[in-house]
């Protein structure tokens, strides 16, 4: 495991970015299995980052201790959060997006509350009632989940996004029909989300009209947004 956890830069590393992605891939419950090695589920999330990583942020994937979160360690976690603080001793004053998917889902909205942190992206995020919100305050986020998911429960990311719109985050959900948990079906959809909040949350680009009127719609219709086709 030596080297481990490790930042990847994908695509260009800039020297002095303006902005930076961290990408975190899933995993499962439990596993001390190495993190070393390039499993599927690091592969999956490679798309994501080359393209953020060709619209002008700085994007880094991070490669886990272990392959598993490990309650009551949850390493995935710890591991996101001291990629953080490597990029913020990096890159002082840079604002960070974290993109994950499902257990990185769940590392991702886990560690906002780092200082650099801006908005989180959060794809089929694994979930479940012991996940706090407080961390999410000042920081804007998108969840989504597919109508057709096997893996992880899209009613505790609704209840989770419920809990953080409780609190004044700036939050929103979007159903992804017919889509399950590997984001296979609906691929570009999923990728114009991720692409078109990340770069609208960074000003790289103008903030998405129907990312935005989410954010801004009340409980339930914001956080039961669906993401019809046209979104490509």
């Amino acid at each position: 495991m030596s080297g481990l956890p490790r930042l990847e830069p994908v695509g260009r590393e800039q020297g002095a970015p303006s902005a930076l992605v961290l990408v975190l891939h899933g995993g499962r419950a439990h596993s001390r299995e190495s993190g070393d090695r390039k499993r599927l589920t690091y592969r999956r999330m490679l798309p994501f980052a080359r393209a953020l990583s060709r619209s002008g942020p700085g994007v880094y994937m991070l490669r886990y201790r272990y392959r598993g979160w490990n309650a009551p360690a949850k390493d995935a976690l710890r591991d996101a959060q001291w990629a953080l603080s490597e990029l913020a001793e990096r890159f002082p004053g840079v604002p960070v997006v974290l993109v994950g998917h499902s257990m990185g889902g769940r590392a991702a909205l886990g560690a906002a509350a780092s200082s650099n942190v801006v908005a989180v992206c959060a794809l089929a995020p694994w979930l479940d009632a012991s996940d706090p919100v407080v961390q999410l305050d000042g920081r804007t986020v998108l969840i989504a989940h597919g109508d057709r998911e096997r893996w992880t429960d899209p009613g505790e990311s609704y209840r989770y996004a419920v809990r953080a719109k409780e609190r004044g985050v700036a939050v929103c959900r979007f159903d992804v029909p017919g889509a399950g948990h590997f984001m296979l079906t609906r691929v570009a959809d999923w990728h114009a989300l991720t692409r078109r909040f990340v770069l609208g949350v960074l000003d790289i680009e103008p903030v998405d009209p129907v990312i935005a009127n989410a954010l801004h719609q009340p409980t339930p219709s914001g956080l039961r947004a669906v993401l019809h086709g046209a979104h490509t």
